[in-house]
């Protein structure tokens, strides 16, 4: 028995090691944003691709480790993940320094940033170019919407807890099928607001699959919301969010 606990705990180490070594890790690349360069971080499956390809948003606490976290488990899905840096390399710790850089993030800049980040993807000969999709949360989701509302070629789209777009004109030219997860006590992303977008899209012949989990507030997925994160919310949503772009990207 002695002899068998040493072996039991090799193997449980190997075992985690075998699973933290899968893991995708991130490598930094730069790309043309108009007359700017800008710099994001590329996770890459294993093997020789082509693959299908996600552009990652982050909230607005800028590209932290969480949010590289989900570009890395996307990867292991076997999706090239861009995680996009709006922010330029600036990253907050608390709510002010949060509200700060969201604040002072010019709209314009940011839509030509993912503007830019799809246009990267789209040109990697690893990449599927029909085969792109967003995925954001938070300030991220909303922008993940945006990337639906100006490039016609995106192939699906996530939108967690973002901002919702209202004018039927502007909606009109979403192509791409969209995925969304809301909290049901959201004061900022109110159900009301979820269910008129959903009807809004429906109306206008669009596919849309969205969710509200009634006991959810707003960034219900992220663990660092200590008093908001619901686990099994937040498995619910990521299994609807591997099943749809399996579904769209992966066809």
């Amino acid at each position: 028995m002695h002899r068998l606990i040493p072996l039991l705990a090799f193997g449980g180490c190997f075992l985690l090691c075998a699973l933290r070594a899968s893991a995708a890790t991130g490598q930094e690349v730069s790309y043309k944003s108009g007359d700017e360069t800008v710099k994001g971080l590329l996770y890459t499956p294993a093997g020789a691709g082509p693959f299908p390809a996600i552009v990652v948003i982050h909230e607005w606490w800028g590209l932290n480790d969480w949010v590289k976290e989900q570009a890395s488990k996307l990867a292991d899905q076997g999706y090239v993940a861009l995680a996009v840096d709006l922010y330029r390399g600036k990253v907050a710790d608390d709510s002010d320094t949060a509200h700060q850089l969201s604040r002072g993030l010019p709209e314009d800049r940011a839509k030509r940033d993912l503007a830019a980040a799809f246009d990267y993807l789209a040109s990697q000969k690893n990449v599927m170019a029909n085969r792109i999709g967003s995925i954001g949360w938070c300030m991220g989701g909303g922008y993940s919407l945006e990337v639906a509302l100006e490039e016609p070629k995106l192939a699906a789209t996530v939108i967690n807890y973002g901002r919702l777009a209202t004018d039927p004109v502007e909606l009109k030219k979403i192509n791409a099928p969209i995925l969304g997860n809301f909290g049901g006590q959201d004061k900022g992303i109110t159900p009301e607001s979820v269910n008129k977008f959903e009807q809004q899209m429906k109306a206008l012949g669009k596919s849309v699959d969205l969710k509200i989990y009634p006991d959810a507030g707003h960034a219900f997925q992220n663990p660092n919301n200590k008093n908001g994160y619901r686990a099994d919310d937040t498995a619910d949503a990521w299994k609807r969010t591997l099943t749809f772009f399996a579904e769209h990207l992966k066809r």
